[in-house]
């Protein structure tokens, strides 16, 4: 049986990567969709019953981490637990689990390179993008973008005006790009971030409004490693530009986190990728788009507080099977 804890941000993408190698791989499943977004989950059981998925091949519950969630993890029937969300929960997972398979994954504060050969008009779109969609609440979006000294100033002005052109309004209008955040507590906590980052000395070049649950597309320079906005994962639509003086440096700070999702690069040189690629702990290296790239097939997951184990169908799929060796000896 494999427990199935699914967030907020992808009610219906992110049950999927689990439920379907779980079934695929003939596990029973136990889905426990996050409390604020269950919807999607609860009609997805019923569409999975009505097209002769067998009784109790998939099963739903609903309810807190805190409660629900950890009877799940700590039920003996349960073979594997399979967790989108924050680190804290996850740490929380390994310890009451017990003996069993888990697979996490929990998060970033996605680092963007940008070498002084990369087309800035493109990065500064796709970082726009990477950074401000679903309004920021993505494990993977754009949160640290290093830009070498010589492209820093006109990197940063490319990169305000696209964050300036997102739409922001109703997500039911197709024209929007950020629309409100999960709840009004989330804004508060990020405009709060981006207010002590502020007092410490971190300049806002745009964005750092909110109405209601919504907060506008937010670009913060000047900042230290050491602040939340920076350090911590935002998981809200603020994205910070941080000047580089050598590539060396910038896979230094990128590298200088306990997180290890996934990072990308942006550049025209071979031997800036290659040694990107060795030098970055991170599950996943994307050059010439941004972290916020996957594909719904590719191993996906993290190293260091990142997460355990990786997503992605073969992969999910190996990680929800045990091997069984058969050895027959023939009589002679």
């Amino acid at each position: 049986m494999i427990a199935a804890i699914s967030p907020f941000n992808f009610p219906l993408n992110l049950v999927a990567h689990k439920v379907a190698p779980a079934l695929a791989a003939g596990n029973t499943v136990v889905l426990k969709p996050a409390s604020t977004t269950p919807l999607t989950a609860i009609k997805l059981c019923e569409i999975l019953s009505e097209a002769g998925l067998p009784p109790g091949a998939i099963n739903l519950v609903v309810g807190s981490g805190g409660t629900v969630g950890e009877w799940l993890v700590t039920d003996p029937r349960v073979a594997k637990v399979t967790f989108t969300g924050s680190p804290p929960v996850g740490r929380r997972i390994l310890q009451i689990a017990g003996i069993k398979k888990v697979t996490l994954e929990l998060g970033n504060t996605s680092p963007v390179i940008i070498a002084p050969d990369a087309d800035l008009d493109l990065v500064a779109k796709r970082c726009a993008i990477g950074a401000f969609y679903n309004s920021g609440q993505v494990c993977i979006s754009v949160q640290r973008i290093y830009s070498q000294q010589g492209i820093y100033e006109h990197f940063a002005e490319k990169f305000v005006q696209a964050s300036q052109a997102m739409v922001v309004g109703d997500p039911l209008d197709e024209r929007v790009d950020v629309g409100p955040m999960i709840d009004p507590g989330e804004v508060d906590r990020i405009e709060a971030w981006v207010q002590e980052a502020q007092v410490e000395g971190a300049q806002l070049l745009t964005g750092g409004k909110r109405a209601g649950p919504v907060y506008w597309p937010t670009v913060l320079t000047g900042v230290r490693p050491e602040m939340k906005i920076v350090a911590q994962e935002a998981f809200a639509p603020v994205a910070s530009v941080i000047p580089y003086a050598d590539f060396e440096e910038a896979l230094r700070q990128a590298d200088a986190t306990e997180f290890g999702l996934q990072a990308s690069v942006f550049t025209r040189d071979i031997n800036r990728v290659f040694q990107a690629v060795r030098r970055l702990n991170f599950g996943g290296v994307i050059i010439n788009d941004t972290p916020a790239f996957r594909a719904d097939h590719m191993p996906y997951g993290g190293n260091r507080q990142s997460g355990l184990g990786r997503e992605g169908v073969r992969f999910a799929i190996e990680e929800m099977t045990n091997i069984q060796t058969v050895a027959i000896r023939l009589g002679t």
